[in-house]
């Protein structure tokens, strides 16, 4: 090779290096630290909420890779640095807590007990609780949201309806129902994360089953709107966070990654990944369930749930048998941070 062809042949390779190193920075796979390990006995977390006292909430879900474990559900509250404040036990609750918010007016800790289809009002000391919100037919709650006015929208993941009641709860109304909210895939879980971009004029909704978010118009006196299709092909979507330029975080818990989309549906990041199982505790992400973002913004709080389809009546999917090895259950950290992609548009 003559000298002249070196210098071009290193050339392109300096250029290939620089176009795939740009290209792969918003597909950031690496970077996601330990949060906090949940105490020995905990089954695996699903819901999260950062408070306004800047400390972290979970509930669990009650499996575990020995299946489905009874008793009353569990919330666990951590300092913003993953220190384990309490631990509490839900009165009157079924072992299967999912998603969880404080009202934004109220103060009021809401958490879903998806095993009872119903909302509860939790003290988060105490654990003391009361009904806030029910609903009727074969539920399946989920997750829950707030409007600018403190309405509480929560999912139904199998009946595939968002309902509505007030910010003192009681009988939840019909919002909205679509067949692009009910479950047609797996896992069997169709409406699932939800939240209102900022200006309150449309709902994003995940649909776990059917891989896709699904964007409902807010349209006079706060009615929903026809639903649409957002965008397809987010593996296993299923909690969602928005940012302050309403792009959309969303877990996709089949595929151990967090995908960033913009507000029309492009997708401008995928962060985190799966990176094994060690001495019973998973590594990365494993089963990502509900994302929010701490209370500085800086950092972005993921539950594993980790979960064996199989011990919930599912099927094998890909996670079966590494969940099946899980002895202890984690909260994941990722920075809040879009990567370059360079030559996008």
């Amino acid at each position: 090779m003559t000298a002249s062809m070196r210098r071009v042949a290193a050339a392109v390779l300096c250029a290939c290096v620089f176009a795939a190193a740009g290209t792969a920075a918003a597909w950031d796979r690496g970077n996601v630290s330990s949060f906090a390990v949940l105490p020995a006995g905990a089954t695996g977390p699903e819901g999260l909420t950062v408070g306004p006292d800047g400390n972290v909430y979970v509930t669990t879900f009650g499996f575990n890779a020995q299946g489905e474990q009874p008793g009353l559900g569990k919330l666990y509250v951590f300092d913003e640095h993953g220190k384990l404040l309490r631990q509490v036990n839900v009165a009157g609750s079924t072992s299967h807590l999912l998603g969880l918010a404080f009202h934004p007016t109220t103060g009021a800790l809401l958490i879903i007990d998806f095993g009872a289809a119903k909302v509860l009002k939790v003290d988060p000391h105490s654990g003391s609780s009361s009904v806030f919100m029910t609903v009727t037919g074969s539920a399946g709650l989920n997750a829950l949201t707030f409007d600018s006015m403190g309405n509480v929208y929560v999912s139904d993941s199998f009946q595939g309806i968002i309902w509505r009641t007030g910010a003192s709860g009681g009988a939840a109304t019909i919002w909205a129902t679509d067949p692009l909210l009910v479950p047609n895939g797996i896992p069997p879980f169709g409406a699932n994360g939800l939240k209102f971009n900022r200006a309150g004029t449309a709902l994003f909704v995940a649909n776990t089953a059917n891989d896709s978010i699904v964007k409902i118009p807010v349209v006079g006196g706060g009615a929903a709107g026809t639903a649409a299709a957002l965008v397809y092909s987010i593996n296993g979507a299923d909690g969602i966070a928005l940012d302050q330029s309403d792009n959309i975080w969303v877990a996709a818990n089949q595929s151990d990654e967090i995908v960033v989309i913009d507000p029309t549906g492009k997708v401008i990041a995928k962060l985190g990944d799966f990176d094994g199982i060690k001495d019973g505790t998973p590594r990365g992400l494993f089963f990502p369930a509900s994302p929010d973002f701490s209370r500085d913004g800086k950092d972005l709080i993921v539950t594993n749930l980790a979960l064996d389809l199989r011990l919930a009546g599912g099927p094998q999917t890909l996670q079966s048998q590494w969940a099946d090895q899980v002895t202890r259950y984690t909260v994941s950290r990722l920075k809040a941070r879009i990567p370059d992609l360079r030559g996008g548009n």
